[in-house]
């Protein structure tokens, strides 16, 4: 009986032992479990609603390319129409780089900022996801690279259909540069969704409109989605290009540019100016975002 009674006395240090022996997780491997648990997620609702998404994705871009590519020549107003077909497959050529940089600002902006006034308004869903085992930070750094995975889905997706719907007789002299697609769309696509950060957590969630108003509708029409800023030039006064000079501001202008750069030989801004700049952008988009995060889940 004495036997008996001693083996569950031995038991707690033998687990006791078992568990100190046991290797322990550091900080930076449990941060990193947590970032991809939350891409994983954001990328399984995306599964879930993939046919939203590419009815969201495809329509204004099909839209625009069908009224300034298939009607406007069929109905003999074609922009470009005073070269005739020659000139409106000139037009082409230029909006269709056009129309997959503003379908990767679009869905990079929608996918994070959007996303964000719904969980910081009534919802509070952001209230369980910063519960997750990492930094604040990287919370947010989850939404921008899922955002990201978005942005580069819509762009594959958008291409294609640009490149195809248009009159008869119109052609986009299309000419596929692949280093500089390859690298410019990721980098474009981190540079919207980390703006799509700053919007988000700027912008309370009744205020959402005045986003889009105030600030996606002036980048799209000053971002050189119809037109190349090499041309901006022929705008000037007493001598100074003001607008070419104006939109340097706008960070679509240079993914516009580096579209044309990767899809066609148009004329174009300098790569020696896009890669940096849109780079600098990204870090400062990047860097906001993240300071306004932590100040709006904190408070």
């Amino acid at each position: 009986m004495s036997a008996h009674l001693t083996h569950p006395v031995q038991a707690p240090a033998d687990t006791a032992t078992s568990v100190a022996l046991r290797p322990t997780r550091s900080a930076a491997a449990s941060s990193r479990t947590a970032l991809g648990a939350l891409i994983r997620r954001d990328l399984t609702v995306l599964r879930k609603n993939f046919g939203e998404f590419v009815g969201r994705t495809i329509m204004q871009p099909l839209l625009l390319v069908f009224v300034f590519l298939y009607v406007f020549p069929a109905i003999g107003q074609g922009v470009g129409g005073g070269g005739g077909r020659a000139g409106e497959s000139d037009f082409a050529t230029v909006l269709v780089p056009g129309v997959v940089a503003i379908s990767i600002m679009f869905q990079g902006i929608q996918s994070v900022a959007i996303q964000l006034s719904q969980e910081f308004g009534f919802t509070r869903e952001i209230e369980d996801r910063v519960q997750a085992p990492c930094p604040i930070w990287l919370v947010a750094l989850a939404r921008v690279l899922s955002g990201a995975t978005q942005a580069l889905i819509s762009a594959l997706i958008v291409f294609p259909i640009a490149a195809v719907v248009h009159a008869p007789g119109v052609t986009a002299h299309l000419s596929v540069h692949w280093w500089v697609v390859v690298t410019l769309i990721p980098l474009s696509c981190v540079a919207m969704t980390s703006l799509g950060l700053v919007l988000g957590t700027t912008f309370e969630p009744r205020n959402i409109g005045l986003m889009f108003g105030f600030v996606v509708l002036p980048l799209v029409f000053l971002g050189g989605t119809y037109y190349q800023w090499t041309r901006l030039g022929a705008v000037h006064v007493g001598g100074f290009h003001w607008l070419q000079v104006l939109v340097l501001v706008n960070p679509l202008i240079y993914i516009a540019e580096g579209m044309r750069a990767g899809l066609t030989d148009a004329s174009h801004m300098s790569l020696v100016v896009i890669y940096p700049v849109l780079t600098g952008f990204c870090a400062l988009f990047l860097a906001l975002g993240l300071r306004n995060f932590r100040r709006r889940v904190l408070s």
